[in-house]
């Protein structure tokens, strides 16, 4: 086949989420083809992206400010957080153009199988806009999956004190269905229109 260098370039792309060997190959020929027009504009772009791209403070969410543009949106309801597991879910939901409050990225669920606990998500952003008041609503966007669900769980509970009402997307998440970013932007509408308070 190639040389090392197409060989390696072969071996980055397979590292991407959804792409395997057989897709890698596919995407570094199409790039190889086109130098000029495909290849170079994008090296530039992630050169520039991986100076200056940084994860929100407030949020996590991924920005080329801190805090992000969705945070310092004065049109944004901030009495209105709604709680993702990925910037994936975030970004889907903002596509869907259902939501104007703002965000937590939580950067994961609890998972005894993975290791995760709750120390390891990004919650401490959350409980201070709480203890600060002003927060009328907490929403938790979390996939259907059993770790979700463990997840919401959980923080039901860790946020029970606070006196806010906690509410979960409705109708229109399947169950297993997983994350919410592989998700049509109707159906994260439907979910998001159709929370429920948890009692």
């Amino acid at each position: 086949m190639g040389g090392a260098d197409i060989e390696r370039l072969i071996a980055l792309l397979a590292r991407l989420p959804g792409l395997g060997p057989r897709s890698a190959r596919r995407a570094a020929l199409a790039l190889l083809r086109q130098p000029q027009t495909r290849m170079l504009p994008l090296a530039q772009a992630m050169e520039q992206a991986a100076r200056t791209v940084r994860t929100c403070s407030t949020c996590g969410n991924l920005d080329t400010h801190d805090p992000c543009g969705i945070c310092t949106d004065s049109a944004r309801d901030r009495g209105l957080v709604c709680v993702v597991e990925t910037v994936g879910d975030l970004w889907a939901l903002e596509r869907a153009g259902v939501h104007r409050g703002v965000y937590q990225v939580l950067g994961g669920t609890l998972s005894a199988l993975s290791g995760t606990g709750p120390d390891d998500l990004n919650l401490a952003p959350l409980l201070a806009r709480l203890e600060e008041g002003g927060v009328r609503e907490v929403i938790l966007a979390l996939g259907a999956t059993v770790e979700g669900a463990a997840t919401a769980h959980w923080l039901q509970d860790r946020l029970a004190g606070f006196d806010v009402p906690v509410s979960r997307v409705g109708q229109g998440v399947p169950m297993g269905g997983g994350a919410l970013d592989v998700l049509d932007d109707g159906t994260l509408a439907a979910a998001l229109t159709a929370r429920k308070i948890y009692s």
